[in-house]
Protein backbone atom coordinates (compact mmCIF):
# COMPACT_ATOMS: atom_id res chain seq x y z
CA UNK A 1 0.00 0.00 0.00
CA UNK A 2 2.51 2.18 1.13
CA UNK A 3 4.61 2.09 -2.35
CA UNK A 4 1.25 2.64 -4.58
CA UNK A 5 1.08 6.00 -2.74
CA UNK A 6 4.56 7.05 -2.67
CA UNK A 7 4.00 6.01 -6.75
CA UNK A 8 0.92 8.42 -6.39
CA UNK A 9 2.71 11.23 -4.58
CA UNK A 10 5.12 11.19 -7.46
CA UNK A 11 2.35 11.79 -10.22
CA UNK A 12 0.43 14.21 -7.95
CA UNK A 13 3.70 16.27 -8.09
CA UNK A 14 4.85 15.82 -11.18
CA UNK A 15 1.41 17.45 -12.85
CA UNK A 16 1.64 20.13 -10.58
CA UNK A 17 5.08 20.75 -12.05
CA UNK A 18 3.39 20.57 -15.51
CA UNK A 19 0.50 22.76 -14.78
CA UNK A 20 2.70 25.09 -13.20
CA UNK A 21 5.00 25.02 -16.16
CA UNK A 22 2.51 25.56 -18.85
CA UNK A 23 0.91 28.56 -16.89
CA UNK A 24 4.13 30.53 -15.98
CA UNK A 25 5.08 29.81 -20.10
CA UNK A 26 1.43 30.97 -21.27
CA UNK A 27 1.82 33.67 -18.97
CA UNK A 28 5.07 34.88 -20.13
CA UNK A 29 4.45 34.43 -23.82
CA UNK A 30 1.25 36.45 -23.13
CA UNK A 31 -1.74 36.90 -25.70
CA UNK A 32 -4.84 34.61 -26.18
CA UNK A 33 -4.26 31.84 -24.50
CA UNK A 34 -2.89 33.65 -21.79
CA UNK A 35 -5.90 35.58 -21.13
CA UNK A 36 -8.25 32.66 -21.32
CA UNK A 37 -6.46 30.05 -19.41
CA UNK A 38 -4.19 31.88 -17.38
CA UNK A 39 -6.10 31.68 -14.27
CA UNK A 40 -7.56 28.61 -14.58
CA UNK A 41 -4.31 26.75 -15.14
CA UNK A 42 -3.35 28.52 -11.57
CA UNK A 43 -6.61 26.96 -9.60
CA UNK A 44 -5.59 23.78 -11.56
CA UNK A 45 -2.25 23.84 -9.83
CA UNK A 46 -3.52 24.50 -6.54
CA UNK A 47 -5.94 21.89 -6.61
CA UNK A 48 -3.38 19.34 -8.15
CA UNK A 49 -1.15 20.78 -4.69
CA UNK A 50 -4.40 20.31 -2.48
CA UNK A 51 -4.24 16.83 -3.98
CA UNK A 52 -0.73 16.02 -3.59
CA UNK A 53 -0.52 17.48 0.05
CA UNK A 54 -4.11 15.31 1.24
CA UNK A 55 -2.13 11.63 -0.50
CA UNK A 56 1.52 12.51 1.41
CA UNK A 57 -0.67 12.57 4.34
CA UNK A 58 -2.28 9.25 3.63
CA UNK A 59 0.95 8.41 3.06
CA UNK A 60 2.29 9.43 6.54
CA UNK A 61 -0.55 8.46 8.42
CA UNK A 62 -0.06 4.76 6.87
CA UNK A 63 3.60 4.32 7.50
CA UNK A 64 2.98 5.77 10.76
CA UNK A 65 0.32 2.59 11.93
CA UNK A 66 3.12 0.39 10.87
CA UNK A 67 4.34 -2.67 12.65
CA UNK A 68 4.47 -1.65 16.21
CA UNK A 69 3.16 1.91 15.71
Amino acid sequence: MSGFLFFLISVAIAATAVILGVGIYSLAKGGAFAKENGNKLMRLRVLAQAVAIAIMAVFLIAIGKGPGG
